[in-house]
């Protein structure tokens, strides 16, 4: 009974009750005049009426049989065209209504019914169509967890998910799903994150990771706390920006919109005088339909969805449509170094003594007791590395002054702690470099990160920091390449040795450093008064001016932040950096199938009009071709559901590739080997 009723409300019971009558209606004046052939020519309508047996009763029972079909598929487009009107918008459905009634008044039923018949199998074929192109979110909303295991008062419960308390801590069990976003605090396991990242291998998780809800347990037990719940989710945020961009139109949509309204009202004023002028109401009528800009409508919105969609799946959010045409002009891309292109996870690699009367030992504990007030990423090694041999500082500096593009002053213990580069030594007077900028030059060509330490007014040495670049960053540029993107360039703060360093090793065809925040935001401006349009690929912190000028802004590893996933252009939930031009391919194919669809729908307006004046073209063969060419633009706009091989991963060969990346800094690759008892 469910499944009747659900049918019954569904996008088919309309067309297949339509097309009922119409057979049973053909079968009546078959069974009663003999018949041989039936065909979409109203002639034969005729004919058979003539030589039915029975006269008028046969005939009038097969014309109630027409006109109740045209009514059952034509009911609900004269009330949608009536709506439509009562707001002052003449829709395509007012055409059909036209035609359909005007059909039905000089008597030709057949062409009342085969009109509203095929319209309303089109409309059928579109809903469908659009409901598997939004299958990815249909996917996400399946993968929403339901039921939770949380630990109240050292037992195990189970509730709803949405009933989770923050701070809660929640049980992940092999197989099952995980019902919020959280941080591990116990136990390991094995985590598939693809409803989440895109990504089919699933990731080990152990202590202090994060898991996302949605995400499915593939081994082990994990005592998660839980950190988001409920719309607070990566996934519900996910769900909400994926819904909201498959209703976003492109530009070309919005264009097609403002045609419609215009052409739509051209269609009937047009219909109207050829029919007055040729003394010829069935042309008129015919022009209504053959003037439908159906597949024109569905050409833009349908492909849209599907790219949206299929993007989603890739663990890529695109913001709307307008932001896929856009990607698909990117012409530049402008990346920042540190967590794009290199892993974001610097480590200590070289401590240098340049003061004869001090080791490494000193050179490190100063370093380290000015970076303990300290917030930049290069810090961090610092300090991890000072606490890994036991002289880490004990609190943080009396004061801190950070000097924005060249370092750090701190006041240590009454002594002045410089650590930084050497215009930050000449800044503070001290002209005895001890040949630090030497040393400085040569960590820097090695791809690494010199800092100069300085106490008072001596230099006791440099610190070298390097980090990882990512496996696929040059797989990425080579991508980009191929994806159409004519120029990647590398904007950052560090020095120009070190980003040339790292440029080299990955293929960066430009190279911009020692930038401030604001010279970024410049740059980007600068490629696009050359003409590009430009990608802006960052953090959103202290790329924010640059990703906010930029034509498209980039989220790199956006799972798990909201912000990024609200305010993105696009947004890559993964670190996978092959997404990227993954990304750009698809916005291109997406545009490509829009113009292809344009171009289909036009084209067969254009030719079914020299159809009907050249005679040949009837009413209902005219809806017959153009719901012919709603369907080759719906099919043409599924193909994008296609996942490319190869879009957003390395190949196995790939992968299997053993030995660091010309060029990379291989000493940050795992953690230095520093001898600190050694003095020079």
């Amino acid at each position: 009974m469910n499944r009747l009723n659900k049918w019954r409300h569904g996008n088919w019971f309309i067309p297949v009750i339509s097309g009922l009558l119409i057979l049973a209606s053909w079968g009546v004046k078959l069974l009663f005049s003999g018949a041989a052939n039936i065909t979409l020519n109203p002639q034969w309508w005729t004919d058979a009426g003539e030589h039915a047996h029975g006269s008028g009763d046969v005939f009038t029972l097969a014309n109630a049989l027409m006109l109740a079909a045209a009514f059952v598929a034509g009911y609900g487009i004269v009330v949608k065209a009536v709506r439509a009107l009562m707001v002052k918008f003449i829709s395509i459905d007012l055409l059909v209504s036209i035609a359909a009634i005007g059909a039905t008044i000089i008597g030709n039923f057949w062409e009342a019914a085969a009109v509203t018949f095929l319209f309303s199998v089109g409309h059928a074929l579109e809903t469908g169509t659009m409901n598997k192109t939004r299958s990815a979110l249909a996917e996400l909303v399946a993968v929403a967890p339901d039921a939770a295991v949380v630990m109240r008062d050292g037992e195990q419960v189970e509730i709803a998910a949405h009933q989770v308390r923050m701070g809660e801590i929640v049980l992940v069990k092999n197989g099952s799903k995980v019902p919020v976003d959280g941080q591990v605090v116990s136990g390991s396991g094995t985590i598939d994150e693809a409803s989440i990242t895109g990504e089919s291998i699933p990731v080990e998780k152990s202590k202090s990771d994060h898991v996302y809800a949605g995400t499915i347990s593939r081994g082990g037990l994990l005592q998660v706390m839980a950190t988001g719940i409920g719309a607070d989710t990566t996934l519900a945020r996910i769900i909400h920006r994926v819904e909201e961009a498959q209703d976003a139109k492109a530009k070309t949509q919005a264009f097609i919109d403002r045609f419609s309204k215009w052409y739509t009202p051209a269609v009937i004023v047009l219909a109207l005088a050829a029919g007055l002028i040729a003394q010829d109401v069935v042309l008129g009528l015919t022009l209504l339909v053959i003037g439908c800009p159906g597949a024109l409508v569905i050409s833009i919105p349908v492909a849209i969805v599907a790219g949206i969609g299929r993007s989603a799946r890739n663990g890529i959010l695109i913001k709307g449509g307008e932001y896929l045409e856009t990607s698909a002009k990117i012409s530049a891309v402008a990346v920042d170094k540190t967590g794009t292109l290199t892993e974001g996870r610097p480590v200590l690699t070289d401590v240098i003594v340049l003061d004869p009367a001090s080791d490494r030992r000193d050179v490190l504990k100063w370093a380290a007791a000015a970076e303990a007030g300290s917030e930049h990423p290069l810090a961090r090694p610092i300090l991890d590395t000072a606490r890994e041999v036991g002289i880490a500082p004990e609190g943080v500096p009396e004061s801190v002054t950070p000097v924005v593009g060249k370092g750090i002053v701190a006041d240590v213990h009454g002594q002045r702690v410089l650590v930084g580069n050497a215009p930050l030594l000449t800044q503070y007077e001290i002209t005895d470099l001890a040949g630090a900028d030497e040393v400085a030059n040569e960590l820097a060509a090695a791809g690494k990160t010199p800092m100069i330490v300085a106490v008072d007014e001596r230099v006791v040495g440099v610190v070298g920091v390097a980090d990882t670049i990512r496996e696929d960053a040059p797989e990425m540029i080579k991508r980009l390449h191929a994806a159409g993107v004519q120029k990647v360039v590398m904007l950052t703060g560090d020095t120009r040795l070190v980003a040339e360093a790292i440029g080299e090793s990955v293929g960066i065809d430009e190279i911009h450093a020692s930038l401030l925040p604001e010279d970024k935001l410049d740059a980007v401006a600068r490629l696009q008064r050359e003409g590009h349009t430009v990608a802006m690929v960052g953090d959103g912190v202290n790329d924010a001016p640059a990703l906010a000028t930029a034509d498209i802004g980039v989220a790199m590893g956006a799972a798990g932040s909201a912000v990024a996933v609200e305010t993105a252009d696009i947004a890559l939930m993964g670190d996978n950096l092959l997404k990227l031009p993954g990304a750009i391919s698809l916005a291109k194919r997406t545009v490509n199938v829009m113009r292809q669809n344009i171009a289909i729908a036009l084209i067969t307006v254009v030719l079914l009009l020299i159809g009907v004046f050249a005679g040949g073209v009837t009413m209902s063969v005219g809806m017959l071709v153009h719901e012919g060419s709603v369907l080759i633009v719906i099919l043409n706009a599924m193909r994008l559901l296609r996942n490319t091989r190869g879009a957003t991963s390395l190949s196995k060969a790939e992968r299997s590739q053993d030995g660091p990346i010309p060029g990379r800094p291989v000493e940050s690759a795992t953690t230095p080997h520093i001898s600190i008892e050694d003095t020079r």
